[in-house]
């Protein structure tokens, strides 16, 4: 791994609990990762323990084959060779594009320094705008000046803390994808914090799902939607609610009983013995329920929300079960309607029952 942290915390002094609990994980040359979760949660922090910003309390943090943060050693952050994008560019209003960008490499010979803005600034799209003044730029323009400015100096790891929230919503996921494409071109290694999910799939090689300081899972998109290792996990990401099962051995196949009727030839699926008398509770995704008005189940809307090409349906199943779906937008029915479902559902997960599912 090229940057990892083993059990890394971070405490303020007078708070009962760490901000950043205990978290280990790593990153590979070249990849992008992601943290997510609510606000509070700690991926900020265990951003600026990377940087050298905050002081870790216990644990350590190690960079190309380097140990830049433990119990006996912390090293400035001037002196870790990280890159920095901030929420809010942090752009010099008296300097042009040009001179943001030189900023960080004002040591190099003028020559090389003048080569590697022109370099960067055609790496992020902006070719012959180095005369150009911050506010004459859009703010997708400006932050892509920023992110110019951090990779000017060539950092073995660039950090962005984030960097889109200021943007319009279609513009940020967009973006996102863009920023991927520059931080590919550049072989750069990156680490990111956003609370939006959909910015963490478009940039993301693996993402962190972080709750009260501690980290729940680091993997991939697809695993944490389709194979989440924690109750937390399965409800932040996606949409989709827990229902009440029983895992039960039919023959040689086993068998998930739900409301919705049976689940059949499943992969993963864990064995009735898992939990006791096979009682659990499963998550059933929006995109585990299908619309069919000849099932013989019936929900009844109870909220819907359009998307566009799609509604999502919020259904209410006769037992008082909810469950969500996702529904072509032509399928327009009213908030009331009863309409027919069935369950779809290849990726079983299930966890420990509890009284609220």
């Amino acid at each position: 791994m090229f940057m990892s942290t083993t059990h890394l915390s971070v405490r303020y002094p007078g708070q009962a609990q760490a901000a950043v609990d205990g978290v280990s994980l790593g990153l590979r040359a070249g990849d992008i990762g992601v943290l997510i979760g609510p606000s509070g949660c700690g991926k900020t922090t265990l951003l600026r323990a990377v940087a050298g910003l905050e002081k870790a309390s216990a644990g350590s943090i190690v960079m190309g084959g380097e140990t830049v943060s433990d119990g006996h050693h912390h090293m400035p952050a001037e002196q870790r060779r990280i890159g920095m994008v901030f929420q809010d560019y942090a752009l010099f209003p008296h300097l042009n594009v040009g001179r943001n960008v030189a900023f960080g490499i004002a040591s190099l010979p003028r020559a090389e320094r003048v080569a590697r803005v022109m370099e960067v600034l055609r790496l992020v799209g902006l070719e012959g705008m180095e005369q150009r003044w911050p506010h004459e730029l859009s703010g997708g323009q400006q932050q892509r000046v920023a992110l110019a400015r951090a990779l000017a100096p060539r950092p073995r790891l660039l950090l962005l803390d984030e960097p889109f929230s200021n943007l319009d919503v279609d513009l940020r996921e967009r973006l996102a994808h863009e920023v991927r494409a520059i931080l590919k071109a550049a072989g750069a290694t990156a680490l990111f914090v956003t609370h939006d999910q959909l910015e963490a799939f478009a940039i993301g090689d693996v993402i962190g799902v972080m709750h009260e300081g501690h980290l729940h899972q680091w993997d991939d998109a697809y695993a944490l939607y389709h194979r989440p290792t924690t109750r937390f996990v399965a409800e932040f990401i996606g949409h989709g609610v827990f229902t009440q099962a029983q895992i039960r051995q039919q023959g040689e196949d086993v068998i998930v009983r739900t409301p919705l009727g049976d689940l059949l030839d499943l992969e993963e699926c864990p064995l009735p013995s898992a939990y006791a008398d096979g009682l659990c509770d499963v998550l059933l995704r929006a995109d585990d329920i299908v619309h069919d008005d000849a099932a013989p189940v019936k929900a009844q809307i109870v909220r819907k929300s359009f998307r566009g090409s799609e509604f999502l349906y919020t259904l209410r199943l006769a037992s008082g079960e909810t469950v969500m779906t996702h529904v072509p937008s032509h399928h327009n029915h009213a908030v009331g309607e009863w309409i027919g479902i069935r369950a779809e559902v290849d990726h079983v997960v299930t966890f420990e029952r509890t009284t609220s599912a």
